[in-house]
């Protein structure tokens, strides 16, 4: 049975560089087309390219991993992941970083025991990590809003002139296609600008406007 040796890469968001752990797989000897990465939190293995690489892992092949936390950050989904893989499937797993975690040497029992134990040690940490990581941003976000600093993307100004065009129209003086070529805006864009004007009105009303 040929064995065939498949890589895997994670990070979190997009801005994020998966190089290191690239060129550590590359050099390790996993040919590139073998290579699957997905940008995507670790709290579970919903992943398109991981259940794409799941489906290719056969008997006797090896997934290679530079960290655990690279395989995920959910202490439960992990310990269930390596079993599927270990014991139903009888692939192999190496992390790169721990070497009591390659499936393919500690076979024996105290081996086995040792290598659960680390990957339980680690799978944990993974989580606490991520857990703390939420509850830093979490407090981050609260006391942002509590100072009134703006979070998320900026809105685009309105169009200069805007509520000028927006009442002719409302009042029937000003076609819409004509108030779209008066404002150089595409259909999209301003049947978007007005959703907004009216959603801020909306919000700005007191409450027991009538």
């Amino acid at each position: 049975m040929k064995q065939i040796f498949y890589g895997y890469m994670r990070v979190s968001s997009s801005d994020q560089n998966m190089e290191r752990q690239r060129m550590e797989l590359l050099s390790w000897g996993i040919e590139e087309k073998r290579l699957f990465a997905d940008r995507l939190s670790g709290r579970d293995f919903a992943r398109p390219n991981y259940q794409k690489l799941r489906k290719k892992l056969k008997r006797g092949d090896i997934l290679v991993v530079k960290s655990i936390d690279r395989l995920g950050r959910n202490y439960e989904e992990i310990l269930k992941e390596w079993r599927y893989i270990v014991k139903e499937l009888e692939a192999d797993i190496v992390i790169l970083d721990m070497p009591l975690l390659d499936t393919r040497v500690h076979r024996d029992l105290t081996g086995t025991l040792i290598a659960d134990i680390v990957l339980q040690l680690l799978s944990y940490v993974a989580q606490t990590e991520r857990d703390y990581i939420r509850q830093r941003q979490a407090e981050g976000i609260a006391v942002a809003r509590a100072k009134g600093v703006h979070l998320g993307r900026r809105k685009s100004p309105f169009p200069k002139g805007f509520e000028d065009y927006y009442q002719r129209w409302r009042g029937g003086t000003l076609s819409f296609a004509q108030m779209k070529q008066a404002l150089g805006l595409t259909e999209n864009q301003l049947r978007w600008f007005i959703r907004r004007r009216n959603r801020d009105m909306r919000l700005s009303r007191p409450k027991n406007f009538t």
